[in-house]
Parts: structure tokens; C-alpha cells; sequence
């Protein structure tokens, strides 16, 4: 049987630029929860450092789909540059503003500013959708980027935390910045692989992709998936410093990525009929399952092992949900369309983060896994509402569906 993740990469340049981006995105996962470690350690709480967290994903969330329209309509290398360069000047800020305690508005204006960070996973995936247009192999693409991503939320959160409890607090953000940096100008140099600008189809609406009713339910969607891991991360944090092992939590951070790296691997190798919508249900139900356990975790053993179930269903579920964007969304919004799905996620982690800080704060630290069971529940019943929709033809307009046969 032929290895289909080889033949993906037998493209030529679709190594380095994978390579590339894997790098530039990491900052995705690594900035949020090490503004996080490097301030709780510098001014000693955690609300704070969850608001100024929650501040920087949320703005960057908010912002990031402008950016990715307007990369569909200039092109990459136009629009990734210039984005990237405010964003690692604000990380810069930031990191100074910690080490010298200068105010906490200068806090929060650094992190606002470092939000132009544009959305590497809709770079890549964009650059995959060109090459594989059409063809089986894009279900194969997406399928790696899944996994990569959720490789890139839990693994570089662990580096993250870990740089920041081994070396100092802002060892984190300092890896982080660097990441960003070099990743973007090694992506952007690819330029055989950049996508064309493509005009939009007629009678296809272009002002926004999030006015399509399949991109607002997945995004909604996401937006708790991404609650259920900021709130397990920030949780775990607090839990194994009260534990008093608080090097621990890079550690059991890290499982989190092993089990769903692996499903999502052997997900993207199969040609699985079950419809996508109904895939998309069974993994967010499994991720709701999952993760109950977290609640009875004790020691620093029973969480790690608690997390690694509850990771399992990661990758499946951004699979099916980026599987449903590519055929739902018309091809001149695809960038946007993506990068609304990773907004919702964005979100979730920045309201996570905070409403975990402050639930740690005053109720101590395992009960912000309740807030982790909550939101894995409400994103399956999002999901579980929205099956009709989600069951539409291949590619939607703002008015409604192209009338082609349903999935």
C-alpha cells in the first residue's frame, strides 16, 4: 500500500514550505500560554496574565481574517511581511515591558499590536488547495496539517511553559518571537508555491466569508474547542505548582499532542465515507467524553494521564472541520474561510485562558477543569444543531447553496 503522505511531499517545494510554516506557527500555541507563564512569574498572579493572554489572542483572532482577505486579494508575500514585522516588534515590547515592570497598560497596548501575527495554518492549507485542487490528496494535506496543528497548540505550549520554569520568565516568549521571525521570511521566500489571486466567481458574494451559515456554526464550534484547551493548559499550570511540581506541567502538557497526533496521522491516510458533518459530531462528542476524567485527576501521574485521553479526539476534529471549509467555501475567500475556523479557535483559547485565571484564582486550581467539560459540551451541541446545514453542496454562497448534490 502506497504511503500517501509520501506522494503529498513528493511535490516539488512542498517540503521547505511546510518546514517553514511549521515554524511560523508555532507562536500560534507558544504565545498565548507563555504570556501567561511569564507573567504570572514576573508580577505574580494569574488574572492579570490571563487578561493580558486573553487580550492578544482575542485581538488576534479578531484581526486575522481582515489579514487573510486581504492576502486572497494581494497575495501572500504582500500582505505576511509587513504583518509579521509589527507583530515581532509588539512581542519585543512586551517581553521588555515584563522584565523592567514598567505599567500594565503597556502590557496590554503590546500585546494589542502583536496580534497582527497573521494565520500560518491558512497560509499552508491555501498552498496545499493549490496544489491539490480537486484531487484526493488535498483530504491528505489537511489531514497532516490537522495533526500538525494540534502537534504545534500542545507541544509548543509545553516548550513554551518549560523554556519559561527552566531558563527565565521570558524565555518562552523570547523562543517564540524567533520562531516567528524566521519561520515567516523562510515561508514567504517559497514564493513556486504561492497561490494565485483569484477572482471571485460570478454571482459569489466576496465581502465576507463568515457570513456563510456553514463557516459561522464551525466557527462557533471552535470557538469552544479552542476554551477546552486553553482552560485544560492554564489549569494544568496552576495545578502542578499547587501540587509542587510545577515543572511537571510542561510534561503533561505535552502528552496531551502523543494520542491525537497518531489518530489524526491514520485519520488522514483512510477514505472514510461517513459524511464529514457526521464525522465532525463523533469527534467533538469524543472530545466532550474525554474530558470528564480531568475532574478526578489528584496527582501529577492521573492528570498526565487524564490529558492523554482527553487529547485523543484533537486532530480528528480539525480534519473534518478544515475538510468542511475547503468544500463549502468559494475558492476566492478559501484563505479567510480557514482562518475564521482558527479565529473561533483563537477565541476560545483567549476567553478560555482569562475565565480559567480567574476560576483558579478564587476557586483553586482543579476546579478550572470544569470549564473544560463545559465547553467540549457545548461545542458537540453546536455541531449536533448545525448537522443540516453542514450537509449542504460543495460550495456555499452568502444567499445560500449552489443547488449540487449533497455530500
Amino acid at each position: 500500500m502506497p504511503n500517501p503522505y509520501k506522494e503529498i511531499f513528493s511535490v516539488p517545494g512542498a517540503k521547505s514550505f511546510s518546514a517553514a510554516g511549521f515554524l511560523a506557527r508555532l507562536p500560534i500555541a507558544m504565545a498565548p500560554i507563555g504570556i501567561v507563564a511569564m507573567l504570572s512569574q514576573t508580577r505574580g498572579e494569574y488574572w492579570t496574565a490571563g487578561a493580558v493572554s486573553a487580550s492578544f489572542a482575542l485581538t488576534n483572532a479578531l484581526i486575522a481574517p481582515h489579514i487573510s482577505r486581504l492576502v486572497d486579494r494581494h497575495g501572500q508575500s504582500a500582505v505576511i511581511i509587513p504583518a509579521t514585522l509589527v507583530s515581532v516588534v509588539a512581542f519585543a515590547f512586551l517581553m521588555l515591558a515584563a522584565n523592567r515592570d514598567w505599567p500594565a497598560w503597556t502590557l496590554f497596548a503590546s500585546a494589542f499590536l502583536a496580534a497582527t501575527m497573521p494565520s500560518m495554518p491558512a497560509m499552508l492549507r491555501a498552498r496545499w488547495t493549490e496544489i491539490f485542487r480537486g484531487r484526493p490528496e488535498l483530504n491528505t494535506a489537511f489531514a497532516f496539517e490537522s495533526a500538525a496543528d494540534e502537534l504545534v497548540y500542545i507541544a509548543g505550549a509545553s516548550l513554551s511553559v518549560g523554556l519559561t520554569v527552566a531558563l527565565f520568565p521570558e524565555a518562552g516568549m523570547l523562543a517564540s518571537t524567533v520562531f516567528l521571525a524566521v519561520g515567516t521570511l523562510a515561508f514567504v521566500l517559497q514564493r513556486s508555491t504561492e497561490p494565485a489571486i483569484r477572482q471571485a466567481e460570478a454571482g459569489v458574494s466576496r465581502n465576507s466569508a463568515i457570513r456563510l451559515r456553514s463557516v459561522q456554526i464551525i466557527t462557533l464550534a471552535l470557538v469552544f474547542v479552542g476554551s477546552t484547551f486553553a482552560t485544560a493548559e492554564v489549569t494544568t499550570v496552576a495545578f502542578t505548582k499547587e501540587l509542587g511540581q510545577p515543572g511537571a506541567a510542561s510534561l503533561v502538557i505535552g502528552v496531551y499532542a502523543i494520542g491525537s497526533f497518531v489518530v489524526g496521522l491514520i485519520l488522514g491516510a483512510l477514505n472514510l465515507r461517513t459524511p464529514l458533518q457526521r464525522q465532525l459530531l463523533v469527534a467533538v462528542g469524543v472530545l466532550a467524553l474525554t474530558s470528564l476524567p480531568l475532574l478526578m485527576a489528584d496527582t501529577v501521574t492521573l492528570l498526565a494521564l487524564a490529558i492523554f485521553v482527553s487529547g485523543i479526539a484533537i486532530s480528528p476534529t480539525f480534519i473534518t472541520a478544515f475538510g468542511l471549509i475547503e468544500r463549502r467555501v468559494p475558492e476566492a475567500m478559501l484563505t479567510e474561510g480557514i482562518t475564521w475556523v482558527t479565529t473561533g479557535i483563537g477565541i476560545g483559547m483567549a476567553l478560555g485562558a482569562f475565565l480559567a485565571g480567574w476560576v483558579v484564582d478564587n476557586f483553586g486550581a482543579q476546579n478550572g477543569f470544569w470549564l473544560s467539560v463545559a465547553a467540549s459540551t457545548a461545542a458537540t451541541i453546536t455541531i449536533a444543531l448545525g448537522q443540516r446545514s453542514l450537509a449542504g453542496g460543495r460550495t456555499e454562497t452568502v444567499a445560500g447553496t449552489v443547488p449540487q448534490a449533497a455530500e
